[in-house]
């Protein structure tokens, strides 16, 4: 036969696999060094220049 286990036990150890699995995730999105940080905000930075300078000016005089 199975080994009986109190049920508070089997919840607490699934809440730990899932709560370690979250930090595992966390770490891994996270978990960065300042100079990654800001190498990813000056692409960022740069893409949204590229994005802005290509924008087409309003045309005030089209009617509506």
């Amino acid at each position: 036969m199975a080994e009986i286990i109190p049920f508070n036990r089997a919840k607490k150890s699934l809440q730990k696999k899932k709560d370690e699995q979250k930090a595992a995730e966390n770490r891994a999105s996270f978990g960065r060094t300042k100079a990654e940080k800001l190498a990813e905000k000056a692409r960022k930075d740069q893409i949204a220049r590229i994005v802005d300078g290509a924008r087409l000016p309003p045309d005030d005089d089209k009617p509506e």
